[in-house]
């Protein structure tokens, strides 16, 4: 059966380095269905309004989730932490805390950087985050994207080095078996 992937992405900004990483995945392992799942609009997490199924918009991106096998984060690092759209994305996505979408959903992390260090406290972060909401982050395996100034194209919006572009398809293949593991858990 053919696993399906959500992708989404921690930043908004339209030529997000980040996002030209993630239009580049489904390009680098094709044996996968993909779904981008926007967090654009999305209402600031208040309780008040998590009630029912929420906000439609938030109702949408539960669903989104929800049809996923597992999904892959790619964002920046921000401030040395997580976007505030993405922390809060993730927080519409941990509630109601027994039937959340993300509980024991498999997830990845991919950050990238014009920096040196990629994005390593932002990813830090959103591991913690999603540890919380019980999601099952994938171990051992870590994907940080430094310099990425150099590594991409501005006009196809795409991962060029080709150097990057191997450890990010191996990093998917590896979250296919991570997604296939949990699966084993979950049963």
């Amino acid at each position: 059966m053919l696993k399906k992937i959500g992708i989404i992405v921690g930043s908004l900004r339209e030529n997000s380095f980040n996002r030209m990483i993630a239009n580049t995945i489904p390009e680098l392992v094709d044996s996968v269905e993909y779904e981008y799942i926007s967090i654009a609009n999305l209402p600031l997490y208040n309780a008040d309004l998590d009630h029912g199924e929420g906000p439609e918009t938030v109702m949408r991106y539960r669903e989104s989730i929800q049809r996923t096998d597992g999904i892959i984060i790619v964002s920046p690092e921000y401030n040395s932490g997580i976007p505030g759209v993405l922390k809060n994305a993730l927080d519409w996505s941990s509630t109601p805390t027994k039937t959340a979408v993300l509980i024991r959903k498999p997830a990845g992390l991919i950050g990238a950087t014009p920096g040196a260090k990629g994005t390593i406290l932002s990813q830090q972060q959103i591991r913690q985050t999603l540890d919380a909401a019980s999601s099952y982050v994938m171990p051992f395996q870590k994907m940080y994207i430094s310099q990425v100034l150099d590594k991409v194209d501005s006009e196809s919006r795409k991962l060029t080095d080709e150097t990057t572009r191997k450890y990010l398809q191996r990093y998917v293949l590896s979250f296919m078996q991570w997604i296939d593991q949990v699966q084993r858990l979950n049963e």
